[in-house]
């Protein structure tokens, strides 16, 4: 029996991001993603070697490639929108849970439950006080990861002289702001990578 999940999923290129703002190089849900598990990735080696963390630091790589992928079928809410309210919040987080169902049942029954575990935190029950924590935390340096690479995306507008990005781009570094404040690792990537991002080829070739 065949199944469309990957398919499906290829189609994560054809989802605009930011569709209210006007942007100077549009971005889409692919490249988003990408980068999302590369940073989230890197969040956890950051607390695995300094912190003395002992993070899936793979898993949150693919939970990042993952972690926007109802997008395809719900599309990419603008942001004031989705928090307008709590109540728009809370039914928008039914839909995602609904597309993301939908998506794993594109999967072959037997491979479904791997999957299902990239998407949702799994059950935490089956894992031991320490796994769960370690396993929480993770899914926050994802969300993380999410944060800084909308803070990125703002850097490169402003410095392509795009004036649009300027209120997000305060928002978002308040938050990066916040959660540098609760986690380490966050603080780390900010101080010590944040900075190259908006460089030339030339200038990061010669750093």
């Amino acid at each position: 029996m065949s199944s469309p999940f990957f398919a499906t999923l290829s189609r994560m290129k054809y989802i605009e991001r930011w569709a209210l703002m006007r942007n100077a190089r549009p971005e889409n849900l692919s490249e988003h993603c990408l980068e999302v598990g590369m940073i989230a990735h890197a969040l956890c080696v950051i607390g695995n070697v300094r912190y003395g963390r002992k993070l899936n630091a793979e898993k949150a790589a693919l939970v990042g490639i993952y972690h926007d992928a109802s997008e395809i079928i719900t599309g990419d809410m603008p942001t004031p929108v989705k928090y307008y309210n709590k109540a728009i919040r809370s039914a928008y987080k039914d839909v995602e849970a609904q597309a993301e169902e939908r998506l794993i049942g594109e999967l072959p029954k037997d491979l479904q439950e791997e999957y299902r575990r990239l998407f949702y935190r799994g059950d935490l029950n089956d894992m031991s006080g320490d796994e769960a924590i370690e396993e929480l935390y993770m899914r926050r340096l994802v969300k993380a990861a999410d944060k800084i690479c909308a803070l990125i995306k703002c850097i490169e507008e402003e410095n392509a002289g795009n004036r649009e990005f300027t209120t997000a781009k305060a928002t978002t570094q308040a938050a990066v702001d916040k959660m540098a404040e609760e986690m380490p690792e966050v603080a780390d990537f900010v101080k010590e990578f944040l900075p190259h991002y908006g460089s030339t080829l030339d200038e990061l070739l010669r750093e």
